[in-house]
């Protein structure tokens, strides 16, 4: 063996021992032991008996049929347990239901017809090329159905929680599902390059999992993603409330009112100053000032902007939307607009 194929066998080899070695954390040692993290782990493991696979394939001599088709069978486990973790991720109180491991059927078909697989047979039957061929197209077309099915139940969650309103551990899960997701495509990419005309050497599929396990490892670390699960997503009080200040806001103009404080807000919505303010922070992005102020401030735009407001001076457009002062108008409308309000207007003229 040449020194280039001895370190390309530690390279990828050191990937897969860090995916098994997260794994067995993710499953035995993390002190959260929840459902996805244990799903997560079994991924890893499984996509090892993948690479592992591949590596002795391509370094080792004489590899068993029978090791090549388990391994490939490996990957038919890898689709569905991927479609559950990002359930398990977006989902409050997820639960397996059993129906589910109807989906392993494949694999146990395949896993069990791969122990009768003999060198022999392997070598010398006509039927190999088609067998093999088939199940190997299979097998990437059902892996690549997961992932797909798993970017679309990715995509749906998203559309149900807008941008703004996103808490900070909804959108560390978002960026570690996408992240994940592509991680995984790339792999399959990989692969499937490697079988049209080996347009991609075999050995980069390790390669590429040990960078791929490695970068995911860290923004895992990053995104506290091991953490968290589908239960940020449970419609608590908070969102409940945020939803009634909004309402409140916009349906009764409640921003008009010069004199709005929080502690006014407040006593409407019967919470106390602190719960109130710490939910506009929360889904709001902003503290209580520019949460009204922004309010103010796109009617303060529609008024600038229609021909039925050039009859107002500035100031009057000001008081009129709820300001205590020009200054404050001026102040608060060039830091959501980035210009000021004369600017504004004679732009829109």
């Amino acid at each position: 063996m040449s020194f280039l194929d001895l370190l390309l066998v530690v390279i990828s080899s050191a990937g897969l021992l860090h995916g098994i070695l997260f794994a067995c954390h993710l499953i035995a040692f993390k002190k959260k032991k929840t459902l996805t993290n244990r799903i997560l782990g079994l991924i890893l493991i499984f996509m090892a008996f993948r690479i592992g696979k591949s590596v002795m394939l391509n370094f080792g001599d004489g590899l068993e049929p029978i090791f090549i088709f388990i391994g490939l069978a490996f990957l038919l486990l890898i689709g569905p347990l991927f479609r559950w973790y990002i359930l398990g991720m977006t989902r409050a109180d997820f639960k397996l239901p059993k129906y589910y491991f109807l989906e392993l059927i494949p694999f146990a078909f395949i896993f069990i017809a791969s122990l009768f697989v003999t060198k022999e047979w392997y070598e010398n039957s006509k039927l190999v090329i088609i067998i093999f061929g088939s199940g190997l197209v299979f097998i990437y077309l059902h892996l690549a159905f997961y992932i797909a099915l798993g970017l679309w139940i990715l995509k749906n969650t998203k559309k149900q929680y807008q941008q703004g309103l996103q808490t900070k551990s909804q959108k560390a899960i978002f960026n570690w599902l996408h992240l994940l997701s592509i991680g995984f495509a790339v792999i399959w990419m990989t692969y499937v390059l490697n079988i049209l005309d080996e347009t991609v050497p075999y050995i980069v599929g390790p390669i590429l999992y040990s960078v791929i396990i490695y970068f995911l490892s860290y923004k895992a670390y990053q995104l506290k993603a091991t953490d968290l699960d589908g239960d940020v997503f449970k419609a608590n009080d908070n969102n409940l409330l945020f939803d009634e200040i909004s309402k409140l806001i916009t349906d009764t103009k409640l921003y008009l009112e010069p004199d709005l404080s929080l502690v006014k807000l407040s006593k409407l919505l019967g919470k106390s100053s602190q719960i109130t303010s710490s939910v506009i922070n929360q889904y709001a992005k902003r503290n209580f000032n520019d949460f009204i102020n922004y309010y103010r401030v796109q009617e303060a735009k529609k008024l600038l902007s229609s021909k039925e407001g050039d009859k107002y001076t500035i100031s009057s457009i000001a008081f009129d939307t709820g300001f205590s002062s020009l200054s404050s108008f001026n102040s608060a409308f060039k830091k959501f607009e980035g210009v000021t309000p004369s600017r504004y207007r004679k732009d829109k003229i």
